[in-house]
């Protein structure tokens, strides 16, 4: 059940939300062999203040992608969900690879309530162990 958050200034991530959210959606999909049309993502556009970065470093598109999702996928599968972050969400919406930082973060499933279950006893329309 990968969940995405996403972080950026306002001002440059409202504009974007759409492309950004089919491209982060397709990556997940493509990268997880995730269905679809179960896109879970969290929009968090914060004021300039609120957002603290190395400005030498980064311009002021830097954005942030958290992925929470399941433990169980390889290494080599969770490699390729940043490999298809990093073509496709530049491609839709014209931030540089510099200016974004993809996380991904995996937690037991039995640490997730799913729809009134406990996430290690839902029986799920996907495969985690890939």
């Amino acid at each position: 059940m990968p969940q995405a958050k996403i972080y950026g200034i306002r001002e440059h991530l409202v504009p974007i939300r759409e492309a950004l959210s089919d491209a982060i959606n397709e990556a997940i999909s493509v990268g997880l062999v995730f269905p679809r049309e179960r896109r879970l993502q969290r929009f968090f556009p914060m004021d300039r203040a609120d957002f603290i970065y190395p400005a030498h470093e980064r311009s002021e598109r830097y954005t942030i992608i958290e992925v929470e999702t399941f433990q169980g996928r390889s290494k080599e599968v969770l490699k390729r969900l940043v490999r298809e972050l990093y073509s496709r969400v530049p491609a839709a919406t014209g931030i540089a690879p510099r200016d974004l930082d993809v996380i991904i973060s995996e937690q037991p499933r039995h640490a997730w309530g799913l729809m009134g279950e406990n996430g290690d006893e839902i029986e799920l329309s996907y495969k985690v162990a890939i």
